[in-house]
């Protein structure tokens, strides 16, 4: 793909080669959908993105910067209608020593309208209204981003509901295990190091449970905060799992990727509007012409205010002779605004990319890792048991059977650790290739 910028006046384009050809290294069949977290099924998350796409306030900020810049296309697209102003005076003088008082009215009106020659102001105005596009892309991304974090966090939520359950599960199993051992310690089969050992377990699992039980309630309030509600007292049903990963969506090509993520959108209109600013600056270097009447009417009293009416029409050219250069460095001011706008309009192309395919590499070595996990898990299940059943049977020393318990449990945690983290790398690649969608706002203001 070539991309060219160039003005409608005469200056020298810019253009630089990106290559789309290539596709994205892996790709899925399942088609994404414009609310891409509906892929998850789950109700309380779709509850959740649609509170928070009407409460966030971020969102709300960035709504109303795009309110703004539309407000501003506005008050350029006056200057293509000509000014109209009205104007009323009286004034009452008194001499305090004759006693003689004088009295004037008078009444106008005026208007003015200067000739957009040489496209001057359409330049700004288009200027702007790009910029306002810019705006509205801008929204559009903070509404994807708001999406994606809410998805992140609530998976987040559900994880450290599921950790916090585990945990309490493995104390209950460490304090029966040492149960067990006090029992066959008071017949002598056991040693009292043996005792010592299971109770530091079973404290470090507690340990272990009461960083749990602060992290849920941690995530409670960043998720609370992201739907613009206050944190305290914030609570969350808690979920049994977290959810099965989606079919793997389908990626596309490159070029339906710039047309269809809305940061990609914001980058071309900056650098559009970018380039309407340079037409802008070279067309305010030539000559303006200016259209301008009046009418008024006075008198020493109301009565013969409207008998005798002065009108004029006029026209004027105001050309610029010498400015200092002022006028020559706006141009070039602008021209390397222009350049820096397509430079980072080539970058977050670029960027975009990256992101498409590091979400493709991690979320496949994500699913590796948990595969290798669950073989962990499952060996040192076997292992535990092994050493277990040996211990008792005199065969071998608590230590081993110590090692394996401690090991067997934090592999599980980490297999519900790594399920969470391969739904974040899902998430990554739908919000790396996820178009715009509707807002309730967007809906509203159509």
């Amino acid at each position: 793909m070539i991309l060219q910028t160039s003005c409608s006046t005469k200056h020298q384009p810019t253009q630089i080669a990106v290559d789309t050809t290539q596709n994205f290294s892996e790709s899925g069949s399942q088609t994404i959908s414009e609310k891409w977290w509906t892929s998850f099924q789950d109700p309380t998350l779709n509850t959740l993105i649609d509170s928070a796409l009407a409460s966030n306030f971020n969102l709300k900020s960035a709504w109303q910067r795009l309110q703004a810049s539309r407000a501003v296309v506005d008050r350029e697209s006056s200057s293509f209608f000509p000014t109209l102003d009205a104007s009323a005076q009286t004034e009452i003088s008194k001499y305090q020593s004759e006693y003689i008082q004088n009295q004037s009215f008078r009444l106008g009106m005026e208007t003015s309208y200067e000739v957009d020659l040489w496209g001057r102001i359409r330049a700004q105005v288009e200027s702007e209204r790009y910029r306002a596009k810019a705006a509205l892309a801008d929204y559009q991304t903070a509404a994807i981003s708001l999406s994606a974090e809410i998805t992140r966090t609530w998976f987040q939520l559900i994880e450290a509901q599921n950790q916090l359950e585990l945990l309490t599960k493995q104390v209950e199993t460490n304090q029966k295990v040492l149960k067990l051992i006090e029992t066959r310690f008071g017949s002598g089969q056991i040693r009292s190091a043996d005792i010592l050992r299971q109770r530091q377990l079973l404290e470090s699992t507690r340990e272990q449970k009461i960083a749990a039980e602060s992290r849920v309630q941690i995530v409670e309030h960043q998720l609370a905060v992201l739907l613009g509600e206050s944190p305290q007292k914030t609570k969350y049903p808690v979920h049994d799992s977290l959810p099965e990963l989606p079919p793997r969506p389908e990626t596309g090509i490159p070029s339906e990727l710039i047309r269809r993520r809305p940061d990609l959108k914001s980058a071309f209109n900056r650098l559009q509007s970018a380039d309407r600013e340079v037409a802008a600056a070279i067309s305010n270097q030539y000559p303006r012409f200016s259209i301008s009447a009046s009418a008024s009417t006075s008198a020493d009293n109301v009565e013969d205010l409207f008998k005798d009416w002065a009108r004029s029409l006029a026209g004027s050219l105001l050309a610029p002779i010498f400015s200092g250069g002022r006028l020559r460095a706006e141009v070039d001011r602008t021209e390397a605004v222009k350049k820096q706008r397509l430079f980072e309009y080539i970058q977050a192309i670029l960027n975009a990319f990256r992101e498409v395919e590091d979400a493709l590499v991690r979320e496949k070595n994500q699913e590796e890792k948990i595969q290798s996990i669950k073989k962990q898990v499952r060996l040192a299940e076997q292992t535990y048991e092994q050493l277990r059943m040996q211990y008792f049977n005199g065969l071998g020393g608590y230590l081993d059977v110590l090692t394996a318990l401690d090991e067997l449990q934090q592999m599980r945690r980490n297999l519900l650790s790594a399920r969470q983290n391969l739904l974040e790398e899902r998430i990554s690649l739908y919000r790396a290739i996820a178009g715009s969608f509707e807002t309730r706002e967007n809906m509203e203001n159509k």
